[in-house]
């Protein structure tokens, strides 16, 4: 049927993605090949005229004006020839001519004099002005109503050097060029990497998408599922709740508090001088340790949820740069002793830390890239070795490093790129079986998709019975549950490169799951256009829309595992299957195998009637049980 041609595009791209994602291969390397993929851009919509980035610091042309020069705030230096694609340069700014004016537009304004036009004068400080008279008049280029079409004051200001109308300006929200002497101006951001992520406050789970704090702002961002622009402002409080937090443990710990963590009754803080406090009873007594400047000023302290006696703390450059600093400190008994786990880590400032309890895995992100090593947590011990992981990363200090819930996947924060995730590398030691749909780990039910990651599966069966084995790679397999499977949990018995490797899953009639990529955006597509739905391709009102998840359980006519479903007459879904939209229960029209696919299922339904454009929750329920929530986009 030519209404299922979208869906098989979309299920194969599916398929290629499990076998394509991680380097393949049976023989793991001890040090690990980490796929990183780039999680959004470095571009943000603040609702200017354009996107914009981060600050930007100076601008200035060639000599022949056939190439732009930008240098952000963090000291990197970037080119244009084209307006639009950037990349590294190493050349220095060139002074800027300053002209003299008896009328500045406003106080403190600096004035670029221009080459090719007698009189022509633009000044800059809050906005941008020009005057085509030598400063005896200006006009306000990017004034409106009480802010600016630039979003923040200008901190450079360049003309090129063989057209007085064309100017571009440096600010906070970036690079923007005008061509008909500041009548209008466009952003030059799209392509720049140059956002400035500090912390990664959440992974992607359910509606949210990645998230994260940037450097020197009080404002939190969001890659939403289904955004394929810009990053976007959020309303959480999270950067400014963390530093209401330090602001209060300096009072009470009279120092200085750069980094706080707690898990349980236990909360750690490190100072801007190294010193680390612990407490046991949440706050009512603190024990110190350390003295002022053993250390760098302490960045950020991980705290095991498993264990809240363990915890981890990171530390940055050492006001005394002839001597080595102490970068990473681990403590197992609550913050009574902390043991310098530094190494073979260069001397270079940590920023992040995140760890897996299960395999004693440590990830520290550093001004020198991401490093790796394992531990035992639980006992003191020597440092360890550390090994790099920053193969396939741009070449820019790396500000943080989280794991998701699972500690399935690994998220880095990249100063001026933003994040990049991949498989966690530990999972290659303790491999775990998780839905195939969003890599969370749920319930199976007869026919699910199940994904095992860290092993490169061979063969897998329960009960002595043989499970098909869909798709293996060095770092993760795919098998399919039988639909006759029965009981309360399912015994997989696995064989693999590496070995043996057994597993228990709880077993429920239905778990459904919709499936998400690794951005969590939902596999659902428009039925009569066959467009995967997303922030540009909407669902409308009254609408047909196929969503593709797995886990809904038996079908009829029986099927065998391992098997495609038929292109006609594909077998249907046994137990009822709901979905709700934005709070709405909607008609579904069909639940069945998708056709000429093994394991998935396809949901066809009409979307209410809608009130409210824009994101919204959607959900699949069956035998009793829920699918996890994703965000989908609605329009009228």
């Amino acid at each position: 049927m030519c209404q299922n041609a979208p869906l098989r595009r979309i299920l194969s791209v599916m398929v290629m993605t499990l076998s394509m994602a991680y380097v393949s291969g049976q023989n793991r390397p001890e040090t690990p090949v980490v796929e990183w993929r780039h999680i959004g851009n470095s571009a943000l919509d603040l609702g200017l005229a354009s996107v914009a980035t981060g600050p930007v610091a100076r601008v200035w042309y060639a000599a022949g004006g056939d190439r732009l020069y930008a240098a952000t705030a963090s000291g990197r230096v970037f080119s244009t020839s084209d307006f639009e694609q950037w990349r590294s340069a190493a050349e220095t700014a060139v002074a800027a001519a300053a002209a003299v004016s008896t009328t500045l537009p406003e106080t403190g304004a600096q004035v670029r004099e221009s080459a090719t036009q007698a009189g022509r004068l633009y000044a800059f400080r809050r906005n941008a002005w020009r005057s085509d008279d030598g400063g005896l008049h200006w006009n306000n280029l990017t004034g409106l109503r009480a802010g600016s079409v630039v979003g923040s004051e200008i901190a450079d200001l360049a003309i090129s050097p063989t057209d007085a109308d064309e100017v571009v300006i440096a600010a906070r929200t970036g690079v923007w060029r005008s061509v008909d002497a500041g009548a209008s101006w466009s952003g030059l951001n799209q392509f720049l990497p140059n956002l400035p992520p500090y912390r990664i406050l959440s992974t992607p789970a359910g509606m949210r998408g990645v998230q994260i704090g940037l450097t020197g702002s009080a404002r939190d961002l969001e890659w939403t599922p289904g955004e394929k622009t810009a990053w976007t402002p959020i309303t959480t409080t999270s950067m400014a709740a963390d530093a209401a937090i330090r602001a209060a443990l300096s009072q009470t710990l009279k120092a200085t508090i750069t980094a706080v963590s707690s898990a349980g009754d236990y909360v750690y803080a490190g100072s801007g001088d190294g010193r680390l406090w612990a407490s046991s009873d949440t706050q009512h007594t603190w024990r110190l340790f350390g003295t002022a400047d053993e250390a760098g000023p302490v960045t950020a302290i991980f705290t095991d949820g498993r264990d809240p006696r363990i915890a981890i703390a990171v530390s940055g450059a050492r006001p005394a740069a002839a001597q080595r600093g102490i970068h990473i400190r681990k403590t197992m008994n609550g913050g009574a002793f902390w043991d310098d786990l530094t190494g073979n880590l260069p001397d270079a400032a940590a920023n992040g830390v995140t760890a897996d309890h299960g395999t004693g895995t440590i990830y520290i992100a550093t001004d020198a890239g991401l490093y790796t090593a394992t531990t035992d947590l639980t006992v003191a011990g020597s440092a360890p070795s550390w090994t790099r992981l920053n193969e396939g990363l741009p070449a820019a200090p790396v500000s943080d490093v989280r794991l998701d819930a699972g500690g399935n996947q690994l998220y880095i924060a990249v100063d001026g790129y933003g994040v990049y995730g991949a498989l966690a590398p530990h999972r290659l030691r303790d491999p775990q079986v998780v839905s195939a749909a969003d890599y969370m780990a749920r319930a199976a039910a007869p026919g699910s998709l199940l994904t095992i990651l860290g092993a490169h599966i061979t063969q897998a069966a329960a009960a002595n019975a043989p499970i098909p084995v869909l798709a293996a790679n060095g770092t993760e397999s795919q098998i399919q549950v039988p639909f006759d499977a029965r009981g309360d949990s399912l015994a997989l018995n696995l064989r693999g490169t590496a070995g043996a490797l057994d597993r228990t899953v709880p077993l429920q009639t239905a778990a459904p799951a919709i499936f998400v990529d690794s951005e969590g955006s939902p596999m659902i597509l428009d039925a009569d256009t066959g467009l995967m739905l997303d922030a540009m391709h909407p669902a409308h009102g009254r609408g047909r829309i196929q969503i593709l998840a797995t886990g809904l359980g038996r079908v009829t006519p029986d099927w065998p595992a391992g098997v495609a479903a038929p292109m006609e007459n594909p077998p249907r879904v046994n137990a009822p299957v709901r979905v709700l939209v934005d709070r709405q229960p909607a008609a579904v029209s069909r639940a069945v195998l998708a056709p000429g696919y093994v394991g998935f299922y396809l949901i066809e339904l009409q979307v209410p009637a809608i009130v409210n454009a824009g994101p919204a929750e959607l959900y699949v329920e069956t035998g009793n049980q829920s699918s996890n929530r994703v965000r989908v986009w609605l329009e009228p």
